[in-house]
């Protein structure tokens, strides 16, 4: 999404202030290049490497729909591993997702496999300790990746993603929202123009993998107010909860409606939770299965660093 409507969470207490500066990276933390095995050509990320001669984990931060590798709101996430010493990457996979090049497509997918690969070259990583995350856009090509390779990934926290490009489409056709021209001329056309543009539809929506994710451990969250606050239904979170879960802890599609159209929990659905690391954004709804969760809080279009941070931490190797 456009950084001006994400909203930024600052409820992050460590011995740093990662709060205090949002617009400068760390002087750790340095632009590099490095091969993707796409297409054989150099891409562009963000790269830290601790000097600590031990085995750290590495964070992979994918950047929001409309930015690129440099956006701000993927500052927190360098400061988080300065200051913990782990290894940190954010890939530009090709950039905004606004031509056919970027959007899901398999550039972007081998773009952040080659990113990963690069950390391990250049980095003492603790592979069993491999962590993905991403707001809005990232939190759409996080969730793409676990269907993708979800071997490569020891946990992946999606924040307000999108996941199904045509069902997003839509919705940003009825609001009026310029993403609609985005995601058609990544596709090459509005859905059903003909066979191959829906193809390409399908081809770059997570909710086509995100089957096959059924190992990693995966945390999918949303703010209630998004999609009228904010850009991206909650219904796609909820969507992807489905397509992972056991079928018998599915959400049924009466229960997302409501979700969405009232901006409330459905009263059969209602409970209370206590997780400090939403801090002031409650937790309204949360659902395990298997190895996959689902949390609404009360929120609009954002990421809650802490939450997303310090529950990748605690996802030790099994």
């Amino acid at each position: 999404m456009n950084k001006a409507i994400i909203a930024i969470c600052v409820v992050f207490a460590l011995s740093i202030n990662l709060y205090a500066d949002n617009s400068a990276w760390p002087e750790q933390v340095r632009e590099i290049s490095y091969l993707s095995s796409a297409d054989d050509s150099y891409q562009r990320a963000m790269f830290y490497s601790s000097a600590k001669k031990e085995k750290m984990p590495l964070l992979v931060a994918l950047h929001s729909w409309s930015a690129d590798y440099k956006q701000d709101i993927s500052i927190p996430y360098a400061k988080w591993c300065v200051e913990k010493k782990w290894v940190f990457i954010a890939p530009d996979f090709r950039g905004p997702n606004n031509k056919p090049d970027a959007t899901g497509s398999e550039l972007v997918v081998a773009d952040i496999l080659s990113a990963v690969e690069f950390a391990k070259t250049h980095a003492n990583i603790d592979s069993s300790r491999v962590y993905l995350v991403g707001v809005s856009g990232g939190g759409y090509a996080a969730l793409l990746m676990a269907g993708r390779s979800q071997q490569t990934w020891t946990a992946v926290s999606a924040w307000v993603p999108i996941v199904d490009l045509e069902q997003w489409y839509v919705q940003c056709s009825e609001a009026g929202r310029h993403y609609a021209d985005e995601i058609a001329a990544s596709c090459g056309g509005k859905p059903g123009e003909n066979k191959k543009v829906d193809q390409q539809y399908v081809k770059r929506s997570a909710i086509t993998y995100l089957k096959n994710a059924t190992s990693v451990r995966l945390d999918i969250n949303a703010g209630i107010h998004d999609g009228h606050t904010g850009s991206v239904p909650i219904s796609h979170s909820l969507w992807a909860f489905n397509a992972v879960c056991k079928p018998g802890d599915r959400i049924s599609s009466e229960d997302i409606d409501f979700f969405v159209e009232n901006q409330k929990v459905p009263a059969n659905l209602t409970d209370e939770y206590n997780d400090p690391t939403y801090g002031d954004k409650k937790v309204l709804f949360r659902r395990n299965s298997g190895n996959v969760r689902v949390t609404v809080f009360e929120g609009s279009h954002e990421i809650i660093y802490e939450a997303a941070l310090n529950w990748l931490d605690s996802q030790q190797p099994k």
